[in-house]
């Protein structure tokens, strides 16, 4: 009589840029409980921390992004005006020679990243080929970082049609799907039309702020009556929170995950990359928050005794 397969877990990893340092602490929770998942897949920034797991490289992995600082963050950002405020190759020239590039079917366990065809806006499964190559395409979000030119086809960020990709999983296989939903609590927190009085100084975001009002130089002023709009990077921001709530909301209604671990990060902006070790605690934290769901797993996922 042959025994009872176990079910197949998959971790799904979302989009959600700076707050997707909150994976990590996502992955080290689970495994504290036992729960080691069997497949992942990722979208966007999703995509980078899945690639890492996957690889067998989070440790290094987490090291590293813990020793980001401000300094650091705006040294990887190679303005590009052209096709989007930053180029992103000096980011994948880093992970080039950092970390071992390999192709996506030798990782130690399956993987597949998400990205979007500028050209027809079906949604592209890369699940082979270089695994830099494939994450650079998930990351390429449009407006900050140029697209990515893959077998004839030009590639931007997978959040524009699948934020949070339960499919992929499900179609990789996996019974039990645990999604990590970054943009739960996002909608409206990043407009605003004046900054707010404790805005932390010298932040990316400030940065930014500053290299705008410098193009803004080129650009007739606005009369004193005029009330000041939102900074670029808040309506970049916000209009990827909009966009992304909305697709997350249709998508889990039809594709709905078995559990859903939702790191509460909306006062983190787009790029503090430096904010790592606050997120990667909120996620350790999100999951401890939906501990009783996975529990009702248990005896299926859990290695038996």
């Amino acid at each position: 009589m042959s025994g009872i397969r176990t079910p197949r877990v998959g971790l799904v990893l979302g989009s959600g840029s700076a707050r997707g340092w909150a994976h990590i602490g996502v992955i080290r929770a689970l495994e504290q409980t036992g729960v080691r998942p069997d497949l992942v897949c990722g979208t966007s920034i999703g995509s980078l921390v899945g690639a890492a797991y996957a690889a067998g490289e989070l440790d290094r992995f987490e090291q590293w992004v813990l020793g980001l600082g401000l300094r650091e963050v705006i040294a990887y950002m190679d303005i590009d005006l052209n096709s989007g405020l930053f180029k992103g190759e000096r980011l994948v020239s880093f992970f080039r020679s950092q970390f071992t590039d390999r192709p996506v079917e030798d990782l130690h366990m399956p993987f597949a990243a998400v990205a979007t065809s500028l050209h027809t806006g079906a949604e592209v499964w890369l699940r082979e080929g270089s695994v830099v190559d494939a994450v650079r395409a998930s990351i390429a979000l449009p407006g900050l970082f140029s697209p990515v030119l893959c077998k004839g086809s030009v590639l931007v960020d997978g959040g524009l049609v699948n934020p949070v990709p339960v499919s992929l999983a499900r179609a990789m296989g996996s019974d039990i799907v645990i999604a990590v939903d970054l943009s739960s609590d996002v909608l409206g927190r990043h407009l605003r039309v004046e900054p707010p009085p404790d805005a932390a100084a010298g932040d990316v975001s400030d940065w930014i702020h500053k290299l705008q009002d410098s193009l803004g130089a080129f650009i007739p002023a606005h009369s004193p009556e005029t009330p000041k709009m939102p900074s670029m990077l808040d309506v970049l921001a916000s209009s990827i929170n909009i966009m992304q709530v909305r697709i997350n909301r249709s998508r889990m209604a039809g594709e709905p995950p078995d559990v859903i671990i939702a790191p509460r990060l909306a006062h983190l902006g787009l790029l503090d990359f430096h904010r790592a070790k606050e997120a990667i605690e909120e996620g350790k934290q999100a999951v401890e928050r939906v501990a009783h769901n996975l529990s009702a797993f248990n005896n299926q996922i859990l290695p038996q005794s």
